[in-house]
Formats: C-alpha cells, sequence, structure tokens
C-alpha cells in the first residue's frame, strides 16, 4: 500500500499547546455535562447526540474570553475528552435501565453507583483500547475513502475558530432558552409539555406532540428527510397498525394482553393499544434491521479486518514523527486483561468465562463494523441498538445453552450486552475523535488518553445520574420511557422466559423485509413505529425548520451553511440545556420540593402549541443571524 501523503493543518514537526491543564479540566467538566444531559434524552426519546461540535466552540469561546489566545489543539482535547461522555451514557442507558426496572419489580437488586463505574468503565477502557491498532489502517490508510462525516465537520469547525466567540454565544443561547422552556413547563407546569388527542371517528387512532426543545434540536441536526422517516413510522402505527388492532380485535384477547382489545381501547385508549401490541411491532423491526444491517455490510467487514491485519502493525506506535505516536501496542494487552478481570472479580458483575469470551469476540467484531461504518455513513447512522440486539440474542441463548437461567441469567444477557453497547459506542467516537486529529494534526497518543480520561469521568458520574433519575420518576414511566432499554428487556425477557409475543415481533421483522425491499432506511422507519407519535411529531417539526432553513434565500452557498451550522449549535443548546434542567428537577423530586404552580395558573394547550412554534421560530432567526454574522464579517 503506498504511503499516505496527506499533510495536516498543523505540520508534524511543530509542537504546540495540546494536553494542558485546561484543556483535561474542561474536558472533564464538558464530558459530565454532556454525558449527563445525553443519559436524559436517550432515556426518553431512545437516542442521542454528539457532544463534539458544541463542545469544540463553547471551548474556544472560553479560551479566547478568558486566556485571549487560540489554541487549535487543545480545544481538540477538549472536545474528545467531552465527546466520550455522550459515548459512555448512550452504551449505558440503552441496557442498565432494565435491571433497575427488575429491581422493581423484585426479580433482582438495584445495581449500586459502583457497579454501574466499574462496568462503565471496563467497557469504555475496553472500547478505546480496541479502536488504537485500527487506527493506522482505517484513519491514515483510508484517507479520502473513509469521509466520517462528524470528525470532518467538528475538524472544519475548530478550523474556523476565530469565529469561536459568536459560535459559542449561540450554543450557550440554546442553552438558557432550553433551560427557561424547560422550567416553565415540567417544572412550573404553567403548560404542559406534551399534546395529547384521541380520534373516536377513528378508533384506535391519535395525535399529539412533545413539545420540548430537544425534540426540536433532535429533529434539526438529524435533518427533514431522517425526521420524516421517523414520522413515517409513528404514522403507520398510529393511524394504520392501531385502528387495525381495534377494527379487527373486537372482543379477541391478544397475547400479551389480558383483556379483549375493545376492553383496552375503551378503559386506555390509544396508549393502552399501544403499550400492548405496538411496541413489541416496533422492537421485531428493530431488530431485523440491526440484523440486515450488518448482514449488508459483511463485504466490508471482511475488507476492514483484511486492511488491519495487512496493515503495517506497530509502525505508529515506535514512529518519531508526533503525529503518527499512538500509545504504546505492548500496554494494549495487559490494558484489556485488566478489564477483564475486573468483570469477572467484581463482586456486583461476576462475569463468567463464557460471558467474557462472548464480549471479547462481539466487542472487537463490531468495533471493527462500527469504526468502518460510521466512517462511511457518519455515527448518526450507525446501528448501535441492532449491534447490541445482537449482542443480547448471542447471550441469551448461550446462557441458556449453559444452563444459566432465571433472573441471573437475564441479568447476566444484559450486563454482556451492556459492555458491548459501550465498547461500540466508545470506540466509534473514538474514530471519529481520531479522524478530527488527523485533519487538524492533533498528536494520536494525546487524543487517546483524552479519551480515556473522558470514559473515567463520565464512568463516575453516570451511575449517580440514573440512580437519580430513577429515584425520582422510574425507568419506563411516562416521564422516562426509556425505550431502548424497554426494547432490550423485552427481547431477553422473551428469549429467557419464552413469553415473547413471537407474532407481534415478527409482524416487525417482516416489516422491515419490506422496508429493505423499498429501498428505504429500516432503522429510522422502525424507531418511528416503536416510539410514540408523540415524539416523532415534535422530531418532525425540528425537521421541517431545518429544510425551511436550507431553502432560506441567502444567496451564496457559505451563507447557508453557516446558517444551517448556527442552528445544529443552537440546537445543541437546546438539547443540552432541557437535559441539565431535567436533571435539576430529578434532584427536586428527590428532595421533595415541589414548584408546580399549575393550580395557580395555567396557559394550556393552547398556551403549549404557541410556545412550542415561537421556540421553532427562534431556531430560524438564529440560524438566520448566523448567515448575517458572516456576511458582516466579510464585508468588514
Amino acid at each position: 500500500m503506498e504511503e499516505n501523503t496527506f499533510k495536516p493543518y498543523i505540520p508534524a514537526d511543530k509542537v504546540v499547546p495540546e494536553f494542558t491543564l485546561f484543556a483535561v479540566v474542561m474536558g472533564i467538566v464538558m464530558s459530565i455535562v454532556f454525558g449527563a444531559a445525553n443519559a436524559y434524552l436517550a432515556l426518553r426519546v431512545g437516542m442521542t447526540v454528539s457532544a463534539s461540535i458544541p463542545a469544540a466552540v463553547i471551548s474556544m469561546g472560553v479560551i479566547r474570553f478568558l486566556f485571549r489566545r487560540n489554541s487549535l489543539l487543545e480545544n481538540n482535547l477538549v472536545q474528545t475528552i467531552a465527546s466520550a461522555g455522550e459515548s459512555v451514557a448512550a452504551g449505558i442507558v440503552f441496557t442498565i435501565p432494565a435491571v433497575y426496572i427488575w429491581a422493581a419489580e423484585g426479580i433482582c437488586e438495584t445495581p449500586s453507583t459502583l457497579d454501574i463505574f466499574i462496568i462503565t468503565l471496563c467497557s469504555g477502557v475496553m472500547g478505546v483500547v480496541m479502536m488504537i491498532p485500527l487506527r493506522n489502517a482505517l484513519i491514515v490508510q483510508e484517507h479520502g475513502k473513509l469521509a466520517y462525516p462528524e470528525g470532518t465537520a467538528c475538524a472544519q469547525v475548530l478550523l474556523a475558530g476565530e469565529e469561536g466567540g459568536s459560535k459559542a454565544s449561540t450554543v450557550f443561547a440554546g442553552l438558557g432558552i432550553a433551560s427557561v422552556y424547560k422550567l416553565l413547563t415540567d417544572g412550573f407546569k404553567l403548560f404542559p409539555s406534551e399534546v395529547d388527542h384521541s380520534f373516536r371517528s377513528l378508533p384506535g387512532s391519535g395525535f399529539g406532540v412533545d413539545a420540548l426543545p430537544s425534540m426540536l434540536g433532535v429533529g434539526y441536526i438529524c435533518g427533514g428527510r431522517v425526521s420524516a422517516y421517523l414520522f413515517a413510522g409513528g404514522i403507520l402505527s398510529w393511524f394504520v397498525l392501531m385502528p387495525l388492532f381495534v377494527l379487527l380485535g373486537g372482543d379477541t384477547v391478544i397475547f400479551p394482553a389480558t383483556v379483549s382489545v375493545a376492553e383496552l381501547w375503551a378503559e386506555g385508549g390509544t396508549w393502552a393499544i399501544w403499550s400492548s401490541f405496538i411496541r413489541y411491532i416496533g422492537a421485531g423491526a428493530l431488530a431485523a434491521g440491526g440484523v440486515i444491517s450488518i448482514i449488508k455490510s459483511l463485504p466490508m467487514i471482511l475488507r476492514t479486518f483484511t486492511a488491519a491485519f495487512r496493515g503495517k502493525k506497530g509502525k505508529t506506535s515506535h514512529s518519531t514523527l508526533r503525529t503518527e505516536q499512538d500509545l504504546p501496542l505492548w500496554l494494549l494487552p495487559l490494558v484489556m486483561a485488566a478489564a477483564l478481570l475486573l468483570l469477572r472479580l467484581w463482586p456486583g458483575i461476576s462475569m463468567s468465562v463464557g460471558g467474557l469470551v462472548l464480549v471479547v469476540v462481539m466487542g472487537f467484531f463490531f468495533t471493527v463494523v462500527a469504526a468502518r461504518l460510521v466512517g462511511l455513513v457518519g455515527s448518526s447512522n450507525n446501528p448501535v441498538s441492532g449491534m447490541t440486539i445482537a449482542s443480547l440474542l448471542a447471550a441469551s441463548f448461550f446462557l441458556l445453552a449453559t444452563g444459566v437461567t432465571g433472573s441471573k441469567g437475564m441479568v447476566s444477557a444484559i450486563l454482556i450486552g451492556t459492555v458491548v453497547c459501550v465498547v461500540v459506542s466508545i470506540s466509534s467516537d473514538t474514530a471519529q475523535d481520531l479522524q478530527t486529529g488527523f485533519l487538524l494534526g492533533a498528536t494520536p497518543k494525546a487524543q487517546q488518553v483524552g479519551e480515556l480520561i473522558g470514559v473515567v469521568a463520565s464512568a463516575a458520574a453516570i451511575g449517580a445520574v440514573l440512580n437519580l433519575l430513577n429515584t425520582a420518576w422510574g425507568f419506563g414511566s411516562t416521564e422516562l420511557g426509556a425505550p431502548q432499554a424497554m426494547m432490550m428487556k423485552m427481547i431477553v425477557e422473551g428469549v429467557m422466559g419464552g413469553n415473547m409475543p413471537w407474532t407481534l415481533v415478527f409482524i416487525g421483522v417482516f416489516l422491515a423485509v419490506v422496508l429493505e425491499l423499498l429501498g428505504l432506511p429500516i432503522l429510522p422507519v422502525a424507531i418511528g413505529v416503536y416510539l410514540p407519535v408523540h415524539m416523532t411529531a415534535g422530531i418532525m417539526l425540528g425537521g421541517l425548520v431545518r429544510e425551511a432553513v436550507e431553502r432560506l434565500p441567502l444567496g451564496k452557498t457559505d451563507d447557508r451553511e453557516e446558517a444551517i451550522q448556527s442552528g445544529v449549535l443552537y440546537s445543541s443548546g437546546l438539547i443540552a440545556g432541557e437535559g441539565l434542567v431535567g436533571i435539576v428537577l430529578a434532584i427536586l423530586t428527590v428532595l421533595g420540593i415541589n414548584i408546580d404552580l399549575s393550580g395557580v395558573f395555567s396557559l394550556g394547550d393552547i398556551g403549549t402549541i404557541i410556545l412550542f412554534a415561537l421556540l421553532a421560530l427562534s431556531l430560524i432567526l438564529i440560524a438566520r443571524r448566523g448567515a448575517a454574522v458572516k456576511k458582516d464579517k466579510e464585508n468588514t
């Protein structure tokens, strides 16, 4: 293979501030903040958003304001550490809440904060370590072939460092507005955060919207097309499948319900139909989507393994060039062994030898898959859920075959799935961050240590966050539906207990097959089927705002890109602001402090609709302002 001749922005022979105390401390703070905010978001809507770009622009703004200097590689290290928190949060909250729900049902014990710290720490460290040997093959040798969209976008934002102050203010504006909005609606309850309506003329159907800043922000960041796929799934569930159940079900009792469909509809309305039947169809579609995506990726997987093992092993770790220095390869197996030993010996985990073998095999396999997938299509399209489901199924069948059943088997399967989920999440994030550093001219070794620091910081905080949220509202509740974890729980219970409503699951499976044959992306539509339409409606509004911004008559293409980017930063602030206030409200709930003022004054559903529309309008205005600021700078 020919030597890569790419020249980074900062040459390899130039040494600038990079691994500094400021960068480490600020990265740790933002790792915890964005990790907590993303944990809340994932428990509410089942997805997370990248923390890299908002962390980068906040860092740029603070460095310019406080230190009066630009430091590109310091900023890069901050976003590297910060993004690890978001990835760790995604891996943990997609799985571990299932154990909390079982504990509430008396099936097992509630995991301790220390137990969650240990499993998060070991999984996160393994994810970073597994990605390091692949850096040369995937990031360096495949440069120009693998785009790594988020990593490249983050590098572009960092290179625009002279605009860091204005960009950082956009993030903070979104954070502040979302904080006030969330406090008014879910804190003081001056207007409801959800509008809901059932259509009695079409029994079984209903519509509504979760009018929250995070929904708007997620929709804008995902874009109009992905938001439309999500919304289409919701329409399919709430206006096609659910009315069919009511129309055809009648007095029939359909498992897993214990009463007739007619009684469900009469007593519980749309939510009873959705929770009894639709979630299983959505879970089947998601599982099938994950498996199909892996099957389609098999040729790419083989090419990736070939490239990884034919690459110049060890070259980067012994190179004298700063931009080619990885952590020593001899250190990696020692770190892996220590992590596996801790998972085996820690009393609250005690993973079996067979479970550890599954973790290593599936973890490395999916790390290679995910690292290449995110290089091709970006982290947003990385089927982490599908890989986790595949891991859960493999773990469940393995445990059944070895006689580990009941509550012990279910918890063990979830723990194995958790490790794989975190490994895949953090390795994908590491790949994107290494791409950013490769373009900028960062020191890989510094970034790899930064990833490990981010893992440790977020692992130390995520257990406390989960315990707080569970104590305040409980996972699986209206406030925190934990959709991904609920899906994982259903799958494990179905396999281990033999009580899965397989008919409903297979309806979802073949729905996924139809989507594949039509050439539609399975996972976004399947998520839309699985989630309540209220969530996808809020996300759809954000997608429509993104479409409107992309069509603004701004003249030059660069101005439109600046408007879009300003909207992304503002949306990131909206998501972070709501998540952080959600944590604060959880603390107040645990302390027994009631700030509900709905008995004194309420704007009602009309107020919700008006204020949510104004929030969407603010997103358009912020995007337009971003383009205007760019024009003013060019004119001066």
